[in-house]
């Protein structure tokens, strides 16, 4: 049986280089069959265009604004068929010690034909990046998190995010249109984004921008206790006996 075309979507912010990546795989057709299946000039745009179609692999460009390579590649990871990733940089010692640390493939710009043939030769049977693997890269916070509903990936950008609530496996991540449902670690996140939030209570974490106030609340043995009242939601958070101390910082 002939091997279906490999199909490849290529991400960069650049035209140019979006260009020379688009002669490089020409030229590599010769020798293996594949087919251009898109072009993105962002993480969001190529997050989207994967999710609708068959991608094999992905070249994906770490240094873009906004959402980069590296997260872009965490959030199409969690697709029903992520392709695979190969990431092309300029020269960044940071990254490719990264890259050689946790052996995942990449590309140093300028691109060369050969070395671009090898990656595209492997990656039918890469093995795609580790979810730590890519945390573990990443030097900033993420733009957004991810979270897949019936085959599809929805970003919830970070700004968005009123509260952060740890249900058994999931995190409920709320914004002012609906909740979503994310399998992320509380503890991980407010590591990731301590600086956006403040823990409420054990299984909470609050958007530091979208507390109101606070109000005094009575709970089930008649004990009063203190609730962050939030901007863009009805809901009342419970601050524990704990982090009761985070009422007077907001207070001040």
């Amino acid at each position: 049986m002939i091997p279906l075309p490999l199909r490849v979507v290529i991400v960069d912010d650049e035209a140019p280089a979006r260009s020379r990546l688009r002669d490089l795989l020409t030229d590599c057709a010769a020798a293996l069959p594949l087919e251009i299946a898109g072009e993105a000039a962002s993480g969001a745009h190529a997050l989207e265009m994967v999710a609708k179609q068959r991608a094999d692999v992905v070249l994906l460009d770490i240094r873009m604004p906004g959402m980069d390579g590296i997260e872009t590649a965490q959030h199409l990871r969690k697709l029903d068929n992520p392709p695979a990733i190969i990431f092309t940089t300029a020269y960044d010692a940071y990254a490719l010690k990264a890259f050689e640390v946790h052996a995942i493939d990449y590309l140093l710009k300028p691109i060369r034909a050969q070395r671009l043939l090898e990656a595209l030769r492997t990656a039918r049977s890469a093995v795609a990046p580790k979810a730590a693997a890519l945390a573990g890269m990443r030097r900033t916070p993420r733009t957004a998190l991810s979270s897949s509903e019936r085959g599809r990936v929805h970003l919830i950008p970070v700004a968005d995010i009123i509260y952060l609530k740890a249900e058994l496996k999931y995190v409920t991540v709320r914004t002012r249109e609906r909740e979503y449902l994310v399998e992320e670690s509380l503890t991980r996140l407010e590591e990731e984004f301590g600086e956006r939030f403040v823990r409420a209570h054990r299984s909470c974490l609050v958007a530091r921008a979208a507390i109101r106030g606070f109000e005094r609340g009575a709970g089930e043995t008649g004990d009063g206790h203190w609730e962050v009242l939030l901007n863009g939601c009805i809901d009342r958070i419970a601050v524990s006996r704990r982090q009761q101390h985070i009422v007077r910082y907001f207070s001040k």
